[in-house]
């Protein structure tokens, strides 16, 4: 079948690779639809790694998926043919300790789409376990359908930051991560959500949502900004977003007492932290690994309206250019916040 395959660092082939086709009694076949260009996915293109995982063979890319039921496995008893669907991609151990306990996210055996050595999904079709599997709302569109993954890791950090209804939030980095993790802050109960970046393009898109307010940190100050607006208080739920070491010091300035402060960007290098500070202000820590049941309120609050992806997707490559869409991807341009491929466009 033919993929978009990592061959190794920066080599990447739109080529034919044995993958599997029959499925098992709990599976489904899906045609994939649309599949997103995650940040996860041009980092093992750009380094070949990421943390403890490295490309040593072959691996297929994506993992942001959306498509079609075209086969069932003999147990599958919700999904059918002609379905529209989305995929959650992490295969788990059902008999883990994490998994009993409903944190499956953490699971160490965990099999997770273009994660090496398992294969992603940009590619025609694909089988997975039809538990993961969660069928669309007519009014979702299948580039919506791959939005609800990133949608989720935002979703998993509201989910623990417990915001109270009319709180401010604090999101660092204005990327697609920082960006559902805003709106599901907003959607969550939080008044009015701060969203802060170097770039300024990247946060023209916040014109598009009511709530957010941009801050360009190469123009204001952004501590300064925080405690005029709330009369010296700070906010009250701070997400970091972005990765970037030097974001880490807006917890110490802008934090109110008692605020939850959520790590969901991951860090390149060690972040040297005053604890004496941070336990004196009596703040929350909690970090974000994926997601656990984030799917079906996801798939809701964008069947109700109550979060809007679209804004975000701002370019669409058809799967046979699916190697420019990665070398567009790559270039960071800061007017690019989700990039997607058409792999199939018949529904």
């Amino acid at each position: 079948m033919k993929a978009l395959v990592l061959e190794k660092k920066r080599v990447l082939n739109l080529r034919e690779i044995d993958l599997p086709t029959d499925i098992g009694d709990d599976d489904v076949k899906i045609k994939i639809h649309t599949v997103g260009i995650c940040g996860s996915d041009i980092h093992y293109y750009e380094h070949g790694k990421i943390g403890q995982w490295h490309v040593k063979t072959p691996i297929v890319l994506g993992h942001e998926g959306s498509g079609t039921i075209i086969e069932v496995g003999k147990n599958e008893k919700k999904l059918k043919v002609g379905d529209k669907v989305c995929v959650e991609p992490q295969i788990v151990n059902k008999k883990s300790k994490e998994y009993k306990l409903g944190m499956y996210n953490y699971d160490q055996e965990v099999k997770f789409w273009a994660t090496p050595p398992i294969h992603g999904c940009i590619t025609p079709e694909v089988i997975f376990p039809g538990d993961m599997v969660f069928k669309l709302p007519e009014n979702i569109s299948y580039a919506e359908g791959a939005m609800v993954e990133p949608l989720a890791v935002g979703m998993q950090g509201v989910t623990k930051a417990k915001i109270k209804p009319g709180q401010i939030g604090l999101v660092m980095g204005c990327g697609p991560i920082g960006l559902v993790t805003a709106l599901a802050a907003l959607a969550g109960g939080c008044a009015q959500v701060y969203i802060a970046d170097i770039l300024s393009d990247k946060l023209k898109i916040c014109h598009h949502y009511s709530g957010l307010i941009p801050v360009d940190l190469t123009k204001e100050d952004l501590s300064s900004k925080i405690m005029k607006d709330t009369n010296g208080w700070g906010i009250d739920r701070f997400f970091e977003c972005s990765g970037a070491t030097k974001a880490y010091e807006a917890i110490f300035s802008c934090c109110s007492p008692g605020a939850h402060v959520v790590i969901i960007g991951m860090n390149a290098i060690p972040v040297p932290m005053d604890w004496s500070i941070l336990c004196a202000k009596g703040l929350e820590f909690q970090t974000v690994h994926r997601y656990s049941h984030q799917y079906e309120p996801s798939i809701k609050l964008l069947e109700m309206g109550k979060i809007n992806v679209k804004p975000m997707i701002t370019h669409t490559f058809d799967f046979k250019d699916s190697v420019e869409a990665f070398e567009r991807a790559a270039e960071h341009r800061p007017t690019d916040v989700k990039l997607q491929i058409l792999v199939n466009d018949e529904k």
